[in-house]
């Protein structure tokens, strides 16, 4: 696929952050005091002045504490416009799955997905590999926070489309929900997806060890690279419909390379010290 494909494609329709306000026949600027109103259930609009406190605000905070969940989707709020929803918006309306998405908007819940019946799908399935990552991460799809800060009704639902997919694309990669793990996913979302708040988190790679940041750089942020330029557009999965769907087919059909399994690299580097702190104590007791 074309790095200049839907990917790169202008012309997404931009939002005017400076809006007025009409009443009766006067028009009021947007103001604290003269705030529109909502245009979907829990929608908070933003000026552009609060929009912008709110984007460094929670930057700053998401950094310094990178499991605040709330914290990063607000980032991914604040700074997902007046462009780059409305881009990943139009990448969905180019594609007939996308569309259909769109049309049907369906939510990833453990109410609208099972986990029983996930568990009980053939062993190399999407469905079963998705529950079988939740189950070992210790992750639920209920966690979600809902968007509040897009104005555009149709792109909230695209940002919590996206939002509600990530742990299938942590699952498909197989990549795990610690520091070093979202880093490698981040910048394949990034690639993948050109939010700029997965690009953003990637500066939470100061908090990495010397070691995790070298093999970071050597290992992960390569093939972050490598898939996420050659992979299709991931929004555009209806996940709900291959659930049955063989994984390594699916990785085959989107273009994804299965990064190195960095539980095991981290569980063989934890053996390797192991064994050279009993050779030390051997050779000291010697």
């Amino acid at each position: 696929m074309s790095v200049l494909g839907s990917r790169g494609a202008l012309g997404a329709r931009a939002l005017n952050l400076s809006t007025p306000v009409r009443t009766g026949c006067a028009v009021r600027a947007f103001s604290v005091l003269n705030r529109p109103p909502p245009k979907y259930p829990g929608h908070v609009p933003l000026n552009f002045v609060e929009r912008s406190a709110l984007a460094v605000g929670s930057a700053v905070g998401s950094l310094l504490n990178p499991r605040r969940g709330d914290l990063i989707a607000a980032l991914g709020e604040a700074t997902a416009t007046p462009y780059f929803i409305y881009r990943l918006r139009n990448a969905m309306l180019s594609d007939p799955t996308g569309r259909r998405i769109l049309r049907d908007r369906p939510r990833i819940t453990s109410e609208t997905l099972r986990l029983p019946y996930l568990r009980s799908l053939p062993e190399n399935s999407v469905g079963r590999t998705y529950a079988a990552w939740l189950d070992r991460e210790g992750v639920s799809p209920d966690t979600r926070d809902n968007v509040q800060y897009i104005d555009d009704e149709e792109c909230a639902y695209v940002m919590q489309r996206y939002r509600e997919c990530h742990d299938f694309y942590h699952a498909v990669t197989g990549l795990p929900v610690f520091v070093e793990g979202e880093l490698a996913l981040k910048a394949f979302e990034f690639l993948n997806t050109v939010i700029p708040m997965t690009g953003l988190s990637l500066f939470a790679f100061v908090r990495l060890k010397p070691a995790e940041r070298e093999r970071f750089f050597s290992i992960h942020l390569p093939w972050a690279v490598r898939s996420g330029l050659a992979s299709k557009e991931m929004i555009n999965v209806y996940w709900e419909e291959i659930l049955e769907k063989d994984v390594d087919e699916l990785r085959e059909e989107m273009g994804i390379e299965r990064p190195p399994d960095l539980r095991e690299i981290r569980k063989m580097i934890r053996q390797q010290q192991k064994r050279e702190k009993e050779r030390l104590k051997q050779q000291n007791a010697e």
